[in-house]
């Protein structure tokens, strides 16, 4: 942001549509993130941030994807209310956080006169990776990465089962607190005596402070996107397979 103010202040024509982020093995969706892309995105509208994974790259696909906070995030975070109640009544999920923006890369003919010649000096040994049998370590730290991020989520659910529990225990307490002062007063008429004053419940009766519910969504939106790291992995390597079977039956 500094650098776009500092760009403006020359008079410098430029058009800045976002930011980009290095990521590894698709561990992107962290509340950093979150607060920096509002605050680009609440600035310019139509910023973007770009995510590339260099270590899926490495594998032999290119990782490089461009997100934006969906309009019912963006109304969530100016109201920086991230309740249960706020995130149920602007009907925000993990599915809802962000939207994907499509890319479409488009290289100069110098550009590809350049990646033409590079080509022909790599090694054939290179070129023959992505049929490779043998399986990296890539899905292995996917999967830890994943289950990391379950064993979070569950402690997340403990403690909000446990704010139910004390939410509901508060609500029984309240309840019979009531129904004492009611016989109360009703003993009271009966003497003749006047009525208990009335007092203030919220005070003797303080809710229990909710647990923030959006670390538990951005947990819930990184474990998808491992599970769909995945299955990306995964159906490559059958398709590998079986294409490696079909080549053995119509040599044999």
């Amino acid at each position: 942001m500094e650098m776009m103010r500092s760009l403006r202040h020359v008079n410098i024509d430029h058009l800045h549509v976002g930011w980009y982020q290095s990521t590894y093995y698709g561990s992107f969706v962290t509340r950093a993130l979150l607060d920096s892309q509002f605050s680009y995105q609440h600035a310019i509208e139509e910023s973007v941030v770009l995510i590339y994974d260099p270590i899926k790259t490495a594998q032999g696909s290119l990782s490089l994807k461009a997100y934006r906070l969906t309009p019912k995030l963006m109304e969530v975070c100016k109201e920086k209310d991230f309740s249960p109640e706020a995130l149920k009544k602007g009907s925000i999920t993990f599915e809802h956080m962000f939207e994907e923006v499509p890319i479409v890369i488009k290289n100069s003919h110098l550009i590809n006169v350049l990646m033409w010649e590079l080509e022909k000096k790599s090694a054939v040994a290179d070129k023959h990776e992505l049929l490779s049998l043998a399986s990296s370590n890539h899905l292995g730290k996917t999967l830890q990465l994943l289950m990391d991020r379950v064993d979070e989520m569950s402690q997340d659910i403990v403690k909000y089962n446990t704010y139910m529990r004390n939410t509901s225990k508060q609500q029984q307490q309240k309840h019979q607190y009531q129904q004492r002062r009611q016989q109360e007063n009703m003993q009271r008429q009966s003497r003749g005596e006047p009525p208990l004053p009335e007092e203030d419940l919220s005070k003797l009766f303080k809710p229990p402070q909710p647990p923030a519910r959006m670390d538990s969504l951005l947990i819930a939106g990184q474990i998808n996107t491992y599970c769909q790291n995945i299955k990306e992995f995964t159906a490559q390597n059958l398709g590998k397979l079986f294409m490696a079977q079909a080549l053995q039956e119509y040599n044999s």
